[in-house]
């Protein structure tokens, strides 16, 4: 999704979408209505470098997001926007794709620095599975990751961190499907290549197998790629395969949805004839039919959390943190009673 595609949807050109994205007044009501509209629709971040490089000052604060189309991702970047805001400092956005990791994601890091002057950066949904002291030492200013796929080194104090119990909170989301006697739990994962979060919520779900002496099965294993057509065709995969399946844990609620609609599709009730567990706490999902059972993640409290933190590191109020904050299981219609 670009401003092209925006302004494709909205029936405008290139011009008005830019004035929408920059708050120029001399658009009509209507048609700043139907943009934002549309923007929010399809979770699009504008990329803010080109149109505010010349504004930049000592105040800006750098943002750099995994994932173009994360709207988990996105509901934070609002939230951390506004802070910013409020403090009297300019956000600067950026976005990496998912294949970005390890090596890859401390260079885009150090060229996001030294493109402009910026106090600090907030990393979301960074992909780096191991972290030492040497790992962020030619990152000269403050760095806070957040909604990270991992669960990092403490001893680490070069940099800050704000996220959850990875593995707990997968083993959760299985233990409570076990609960409900369901043996033959499939799992959809994100992508293969995922070093962080695929690998510890993967190995929550297994933990949760073999504390309950379930024979843990490849068959079982299937990635949808983040989005609702990937989780939609590897539901119909792994029901393929599996016809003994009961219930599937889907790692993000975007792939919850795209499951439960392709087993609807199949004829196959969801919340009667098998369940479905997702993971995030997105809205989507309460409102969803059937409304989804999840793990919710408290992506407010990461937000809030993850500016303040760096905010006090540029002001000199305080030092490298780090905050893990607690998920929650929200019970809903997805899984049998």
């Amino acid at each position: 999704m670009n401003i092209k595609d925006i302004a494709r949807l909205a029936g405008v050109g290139l011009g008005t979408v830019s004035r929408v994205i920059n708050n120029h007044p001399d658009v009509k009501d209507e048609t700043r209505e139907k943009v934002q509209k549309i923007i929010k629709e399809n979770n699009y971040i504008p990329n803010n470098s080109a149109r505010n490089l010349k504004k930049l000052s000592s105040n800006t604060i750098g943002v750099l997001i995994r994932g173009v189309f994360n709207p988990f991702l996105s509901e934070m970047v609002d939230i951390i926007g506004k802070r910013i805001s409020q403090n009297d400092y300019t956000m600067l956005l950026r976005h990496t794709d998912y294949s970005a990791r390890g090596a890859d994601e401390i260079r885009n890091l150090i060229e996001f620095q030294k493109e402009v002057k910026l106090q600090g950066i907030i990393y979301l949904g960074c992909d780096l599975k191991e972290i030492d002291n040497t790992t962020f030492e030619n990152i000269e200013i403050p760095l806070v990751l957040a909604s990270t796929n991992s669960t990092y080194n403490t001893e680490v104090n070069n940099f800050s961190y704000v996220g959850i119990k990875q593995i707990e909170s997968a083993f959760i989301a299985t233990k409570y499907l076990i609960e409900r006697n369901h043996k033959n739990i499939g799992i959809i994962l994100g992508i293969k290549e995922d070093i962080g979060l695929a690998s510890e919520r993967l190995q929550g779900y297994k933990e949760a197998l073999i504390k309950s002496n379930i024979d843990i099965k490849e068959e079982f294993i299937e990635y949808g790629g983040y989005s609702t057509r990937g989780a939609y065709d590897a539901a119909k995969r792994l029901i393929a395969k599996n016809k003994n399946l009961d219930s599937i844990f889907c790692i993000s609620d975007i792939m919850a949805v795209g499951a439960t609609k392709a087993l609807e599709d199949m004829g196959i009730k969801v919340g009667k004839d098998i369940s479905i567990i997702g993971f995030d706490g997105m809205e989507i999902s309460e409102f969803y039919n059937p409304s989804i059972t999840t793990i919710a993640q408290p992506r407010e409290e990461m937000a809030e959390h993850s500016i303040a933190v760096l905010l006090d590191i540029i002001k000199n109020k305080g030092e490298n943190r780090h905050i893990v904050l607690d998920t929650k299981l929200i019970e809903r219609d997805s899984v049998k009673k």
